[in-house]
């Protein structure tokens, strides 16, 4: 959580990642377009916050459930949820503060986007789960 804050403030702002993305396009492809450095802006910027809130969620999941080595528990959905669910809400907040931040918005959408990455990653792990236990 204290990384998500962090990269909510000014340090990873629209224009301090395009700083890198745009030159970095830029010496791989000479003559890439603005639009699509725009493009492809948007894409890391937005699978970073489903990347980000998938490794909540699985961290508060894990902090939840303790598992431990052959686990003979069954997966809960309710344990799943809770941690979607507090990952949604730290999303909500982290938003909030963003609107104290010059350099950035606050935006509903991020945290429909942050709590979609966060049940993406439990998703992610039930899927994992049931393909471990065939083997």
């Amino acid at each position: 959580m204290g990384l998500i804050f962090g990269g909510s403030t000014d340090v990873l702002s629209s224009q301090r990642t395009s700083r890198i993305i745009g030159p970095l396009l830029r010496w791989l492809n000479p003559n890439v377009s603005d639009e699509t450095i725009r493009a492809v802006q948007a894409v890391v910027r937005k699978g970073s916050h489903i990347t980000e809130y998938s490794v909540l969620a699985l961290l508060l999941w894990r902090a939840r459930r303790k598992p431990m080595k052959n686990d003979p528990r069954p997966w809960s959905w309710r344990e799943a949820a809770w941690a979607i669910f507090l990952a949604g809400a730290y999303a909500a907040t982290d938003e909030f503060h963003q609107l104290f931040v010059p350099s950035r918005g606050a935006s509903v959408w991020d945290v429909f986007l942050d709590t979609f990455g966060a049940a993406v990653g439990l998703l992610g792990l039930w899927k994992f789960g049931r393909w471990r236990k065939r083997w």
